[in-house]
């Protein structure tokens, strides 16, 4: 059967998409996020129930945020009414609200909004929406790609129970399309089709974990294959391969944040992972090369330091390189400038001594500068009392033992090096300083 003759023949049920048609219809025809609504779990015994309370499903593309908004629609006694944040205004926010208001009154019916892609809902469309959720007028569900902390409002976050799904696998995928290619009813079982088992695997493997793609894929390719002689249709790998393309990668700012993440934290173990977040960054998710080199330069003092200091002189130098030659030349100075960081022995011993710092000056307040260390550089300074102050260039080792710090503090100590790496030696220079 070719596309024509499909057409042709598709019903009403039919001419919808096949990602569409196929959408489980209860809790025990879902695919997959067993670590949520697995027999026994929350939030299936609450569909089961029709005990849903206002609930955040977050996740990536196609894992069944809105299949399981679906299955509690089926499920409900009560009103149920879907939004999109796309183009819902605080209009029908309220429209909804004032059903809802009437039928809780009159009719003791609960109504639960879902709310899809909640992300692209606004702060005073969300704000909107808080008093009737607080009050128990609407039962609220959410769902978005992004990570609800960035864009949801805290009040509305805090009163939601947040179900975080994640990405399906490809055996997931797998059953979905096995699913579609035996169901009569719904799905491509009234076609004579037949699928390599070479070509569901690459559909699977290409989808990503998200099974609206993977069936995308499986009707595009079973509606445009031509038939054979016999009237079957044979989906090959070949066919599979032009059914589906690499997915176009997210690069939102929450997944910009936990790449830039990933990398600063591989910097501090992992040449092989620290120089994968960075290229794949740039090159898969058109992220600006100098976010990294900013961030490394930063890493390169946090988390290295004075055990190698020579790691700031090869950051800082690979992004003069990258000012001046560009991208994508420039990648190799980069790495290198990564793998020496990664490599480096390390030591947060000034960032620790920072922290140190600053918690002494939030305790103490003002500080007075000893008189000694006070400026010389006026006639009455010595009338002022600011004298005695030994200059250490003329003492044995270029260094003598006097107060450098307020009076509050004077025997206060921020920073103590490491045996790390070059700061060793600084080490052994601050225990015989102190006479250890």
């Amino acid at each position: 059967m070719d596309l024509f003759s499909y057409q042709e023949t598709a019903d009403s049920s039919k001419a919808r998409l096949l990602a569409d048609r196929m959408r489980p219809q209860t809790i025990d025809e879902y695919i997959g996020q067993e670590q949520i609504v697995g027999q026994g779990k929350l939030l299936r015994r609450a569909i089961e129930a029709d005990q849903v309370s206002s609930i955040l499903f977050y996740g990536p593309p196609g894992c069944g945020k809105t299949t399981l908004a679906h299955i509690i629609s089926r499920r409900t006694q009560g009103e149920f009414v879907k939004l999109n944040a796309v183009d819902a205004s605080v209009k029908d926010v309220r429209a909804v609200i004032e059903e809802a208001k009437l039928n809780k009154s009159m009719y003791g019916r609960k109504t639960i909004l879902f709310l899809d892609e909640v992300h692209r809902f606004n702060s005073s469309r969300q704000d909107a929406l808080l008093p009737a959720v607080e009050q128990g007028i609407i039962i609220f569900i959410g769902a978005t790609t992004e990570n609800p902390f960035h864009y949801v409002n805290g009040a509305l976050l805090s009163r939601s129970t947040l179900f975080q799904l994640e990405a399906l696998t490809r055996e997931d995928a797998l059953e979905a399309m096995r699913r579609a290619l035996a169901d009569k009813e719904k799905g491509l079982g009234f076609m004579d089709l037949h699928a390599e088992e070479e070509a569901l695997q690459h559909i699977a493997g290409k989808a990503g974990g998200d099974i609206r793609r993977a069936l995308n894929a499986l009707e595009l390719a079973a509606v445009t294959t031509p038939s054979e002689q016999d009237g079957s249709v044979r989906i090959t790998l070949e066919v599979a391969e032009e059914s589906i393309r690499m997915p176009t990668i997210r690069a939102d700012e929450s997944t910009q944040y936990d790449v830039l993440s990933a990398f600063h934290k591989s910097v501090r173990g992992s040449s092989d992972a620290a120089l994968f977040w960075f290229l794949y960054a740039v090159e898969k998710l058109g992220m600006d090369p100098m976010t990294f080199i900013r961030r490394l330069i930063v890493a390169c003092s946090e988390d290295i330091g004075l055990a190698n200091p020579q790691a700031m002189v090869q950051a800082v130098t690979a992004m003069d390189a990258y000012h001046k030659i560009g991208w994508p030349e420039a990648k190799y100075n980069i790495a290198q400038a990564i793998l020496f960081a990664v490599e480096s022995p390390k030591s947060n011993a000034s960032a620790v001594a920072i922290g140190n710092v600053m918690n002494t000056i939030e305790a103490m307040g003002s500080a007075e500068v000893p008189l000694h260390l006070r400026d010389t550089h006026y006639s009455g300074a010595q009338q002022l009392g600011h004298a005695g102050y030994q200059y250490p260039h003329n003492f044995p080792g270029h260094y003598v033992k006097q107060q450098y710090l307020p009076d509050k503090i004077r025997s206060k100590s921020f920073y103590e090096a490491t045996e790390q790496g070059m700061e060793d030696k600084i080490r052994y220079n601050q225990q015989r300083r102190n006479g250890r």
